[in-house]
Formats: structure tokens, C-alpha cells, sequence
């Protein structure tokens, strides 16, 4: 099965294509690693910490993920160019009714707002390029889609703690209105495409799917934070995930087609860029609070401190991508990135109040290198597993893994720092304001000190994680190929 693309009044160009879409992956990216710049603000100015404060990340992340492989597959059903149009109207909406906030939970939910928007954006772009380019030049567009994340997620501390710290926090959410309504104006020179059948849409796929792991990601937030809501969500978002599967066994045509969840070597794809971000996002959002809470630093000292983590990404994934097409395994490319990310978590363990560049450029760009090269060639040869009948269902399913991974680690890290504060400290309340960057109840230089061993125990357990990943991955990129190979 093939895509039929829909007869425009003009003619797209490939590169005009490329461009908006790297213009939505930028915004996405930036609002992913800007947000976490601006959250001492927030709370300070509203009046929040814990579980709501954790929300202002979480709630665009678990939409994000819930969302994407729906948005994906339906996509391939109404047309990619669509979902790209109305999902960024929502990333663009929900953005702006952030900055309007004046609570914390319409924050909260206006930032799950534009996560859907996200989403959308993210795997209807990938599959407008999937169709759009193939052999080497898909290669190269989806790097240059990896080089154009990392360059989000390098400007996203940097602008945003300008933005906070000249501007204000609520500054940092305008400046994705008006790159959403820039790429709004680009998709009038874009072509639609979708999957030449129409079938219905697999209406108990989807609500099954975003409840389940809305659900899911949910209890997995709230369970340190005690109370019912957590383990409910964990009981019923593990029961609705089963019934999905359930339904998505007996449907003609799946919101998720199973066979790619048997395909031992898309999957390897996915576990691997997953892992890479295990390793890269708990850093990237929560590093920025320690130095401010623990050094004094300001929001834009602490955005500028990142870009030793974020900077490798504008140049590794188009390094990867020529790698691969001038005949480097691929296969050996993931691994070296998953070794990279791991040591350089274990690396970072030298982490101390007052720490100097000199001490964090080593483990801040192994950690940056090895995300980049996991850009530059993990959708390429994801999608070259897959017919194109699917790249929608396939780009969904791919991004929706990597940011629900996200969503968890951001989710877990998060709860687990405060809890293993916690156990050094006594008293919850002050672990969620030391977690905040609030360093005011008790002596300074010890709740440093306290800080700084949570922040240590977490980086050998995400090093364990990115190791043990490695090892899996490996095994799986072994596998028989199946649609294409793996140079293209």
C-alpha cells in the first residue's frame, strides 16, 4: 500500500517541506528543555512546589506521549498535512494560554494542551518527511530533523532563561505563539498526503490507548505523593492498556498495527532512542534548578551552563547520518551513543556545590554526543523497516516510545530525587523546596550537600539503565532486516 498524495492548487518543493517541518520540531524541542529554565519562577510567582510545580513538565510530556501514535495514525487516515495544521494550532493555543495563567492548574492544563499539539506536530512532520524523501535523502532530512531538535533543545534553556530572566517567565511561553503561527503560515506550501485506504477510525484504539497511558503516567507521577489517585492510575492504566491490545488484535485496521511491535529490529530502534533519553532529559530539566538553587546561579547563567550538554546536538546528528551513508554500521553507532550517555551519567557523579566548567564539560558532552548521534539516525532506519502505508502509524509509534520516556524519566527522576532528599532531610515539605531550588529551610551549605548526594545516587542508577540498554540494543539491531537495508 502506498501513499496517495492529495492534488494541491501548487506544487510543494521538497526543501520548502523541510523547512516548515523542522520549524515545528524546533518549537517542540525548545519548549521541552526551556520550560524546566522557568519553573523556580513559576512557582515562586504562584505559589507552588511539588507534585503542581512537577506538573508544568509532566503534563505537556504525558500528552505528548499519549497523543503522538494517535495523531500518527491518524495522519495516515485524514491526511499529514492536516493533523500537522490542527495540531500545531493547539501547540500554538495552548502555549499562549500559559502565559496568560494565573494559576497554577489552568498552567498545568494549558500545558497538556499544547503536549497534544506537540505531538501531533512531531509524528505527522516525521511522516510528511517520510513520504516526501527516500534512499539517502531521507537519511539526510531526518538528521537534519535530529540537528533541528538538538538546535531546540539548545536554544530552548538558552532563550528561555534570557526570556525569564530579562522578560519574565511568562515571556518564554509567547515565544512559542509566535514561532507556531510562523509555522502555521509555512503549511501553505505544503502538499497533503495519507494512506490510499480510508477505513474508519479505530475510535476504541484511541480512547483505549491516551486513557490507558494518560493513566499509567499519571499514578507513576502521583504514587510518591500518596493518596488514591496514584495507584489508581496504575490499576486502570495498566487494565485499559490490555484491553487495547485486546481491541487492536481483533481490528481490520489498528490505530496500531501489532506486527510492528514484532519487529524485532524497528523495535530495537526504538528501545535505543528511548534509552538516549534516559540518559540526556533528567539531566537537561532538572540539572538547571541545582545550579540555581545550590550556586546562586540566575535562570539565564544557568541556561548557558547547559549548552555544554545541548550544543553537541546542532552538529552529531548530521555527522551520524553522513557516518551511516558512507557505510559506518549503524548497529555500532547506537551502541557507542548508549555507552556515551551512560558514562557520561556515571562521569557527572563528580557533581559538588560551586562546580566549575572545567569539571562538567567532560560528562555534560559525552551525555550531549552520545543524544546526538541517536538524532541523526534513529528515524531513518526506524522507518526503513516499514512499508509506507504505515510511516504515519511507525513515526506515531516511534516518537510516542521516546516521549513517553521522556514523560516517565522526567516524572520518575523527579519524584525520586525528592525522595532520596527525603531520606537525608526528614520531612517531605523541605524536600520538595530543596527539589524546587529552594535552599531556605535550614542551613544552606549542608541542604547543598544533602542535594547534591540525591543528585548523585540518581546518576548511577541512570548510568546502570543506559548500560544494561546497550547491551539489548545490540542484540536486537542483530536481528534479519526486514523491509530495507540498513545503508541506504
Amino acid at each position: 500500500m502506498s501513499a496517495v498524495p492529495d492534488t494541491l492548487t501548487r506544487r510543494s518543493s521538497p526543501a520548502l517541506t523541510l523547512a516548515v517541518v523542522l520549524v515545528g520540531v524546533f518549537a517542540v524541542a525548545m519548549s521541552i528543555s526551556g520550560a524546566g529554565v522557568a519553573v523556580p519562577r513559576i512557582g515562586a510567582e504562584l505559589d507552588a512546589s511539588g507534585a503542581a510545580l512537577q506538573w508544568v513538565i509532566s503534563a505537556y510530556n504525558l500528552a505528548l506521549s499519549a497523543f503522538t501514535l494517535v495523531c500518527g495514525s491518524l495522519s495516515d487516515l485524514f491526511g499529514r498535512k492536516r493533523v500537522f495544521v490542527l495540531t500545531t494550532m493547539l501547540f500554538a493555543g495552548g502555549s499562549l494560554v500559559c502565559a496568560l495563567a494565573q494559576d497554577i492548574v489552568v498552567l498545568d492544563l494549558a500545558r497538556a494542551v499544547a503536549g497534544i499539539g506537540a505531538g501531533g506536530v512531531m509524528a505527522s512532520g516525521g511522516a510528511i518527511l517520510a513520504v516526501t524523501f527516500d534512499g539517502s535523502a531521507r537519511t539526510k532530512a531526518f538528521a537534519a530533523m535530529g540537528t533541528t531538535g538538538g538546535a531546540g533543545v539548545v536554544t530552548g534553556p538558552f532563550l528561555s532563561g534570557w526570556l525569564v530572566t530579562e522578560l519574565g517567565w511568562r515571556a518564554s511561553f509567547v515565544s512559542y505563539v509566535v514561532i507556531g503561527v510562523a509555522i502555521l503560515l509555512g503549511t501553505l506550501f505544503v502538499a497533503e498526503s495519507r494512506s490510499a485506504e480510508r477505513p474508519k477510525v479505530d475510535r476504541a484504539g484511541v480512547v483505549t490507548f491516551v486513557l490507558g497511558l494518560g493513566l499509567l503516567m499519571f499514578g507513576l507521577i502521583q504514587s510518591p505523593q500518596g493518596g488514591w489517585g496514584g495507584t489508581f492510575g496504575l490499576v486502570a492504566g495498566v487494565v485499559l492498556l490490555v484491553v487495547f491490545v485486546v481491541v487492536e488484535r481483533r481490528q481490520a485496521f489498528p490505530v496500531l498495527d501489532l506486527s510492528l511491535v514484532r519487529n524485532a529490529k524497528f523495535i530495537g530502534w526504538c528501545l535505543g532512542t528511548v534509552s538516549t533519553s534516559v540518559g540526556f532529559v533528567g539531566i537537561l530539566v532538572f540539572l538547571p534548578t541545582y545550579f540555581q538553587g545550590v550556586d546562586g546561579a540566575t535562570a539565564q547563567e544557568a541556561g548557558l551552563t547547559m549548552l555544554m550538554l545541548t550544543l553537541p546536538i546542532l552538529v552529531i546528528p548530521m555527522a551520524g547520518g553522513w557516518l551511516v551513508n558512507h557505510g559506518v554500521s549503524a548497529r555500532w553507532l547506537m551502541t557507542s551513543a548508549l555507552l556515551l550517555v551512560a558514562g557520561g551519567n556515571a562521569w557527572l557523579t563528580v557533581l559538588h556545590p560551586g562546580i566549575g566548567v572545567s569539571e562538567l564539560i567532560g560528562p555534560l558532552l559525552s551525555v550531549g554526543i552520545g543524544l546526538g548521534i541517536s538524532f541523526g539516525i534513529t528515524d531513518a532506519q526506524a522507518m526503513n523497516q516499514v512499508d509506507p502505508a504505515r510511516l504515519g502509524m511507525a513515526a506515531g509509534f516511534l516518537n510516542t516510545i521516546r516521549n513517553a520516556g521522556e514523560a516517565l524519566v522526567i516524572a520518575v527522576f523527579g519524584t525520586a530525587l525528592i525522595a532520596l532528599i527525603q531520606t537525608r532531610v526528614g520531612s517531605a515539605e523541605l524536600a520538595n523546596e530543596i527539589a524546587a531550588g529552594e535552599l531556605t529551610g535550614g542551613d544552606p551549605a549542608v541542604l547543598a550537600e544533602q542535594f547534591t548526594d540525591a543528585w548523585r545516587v540518581a546518576l548511577w542508577i541512570v548510568a546502570g539503565i543506559c548500560l544494561v540498554a546497550a547491551v539489548v540494543v545490540h542484540t536486537l539491531l542483530g536481528t534479519r532486516r526486514t523491509v530495507a537495508h540498513e545503508r541506504v
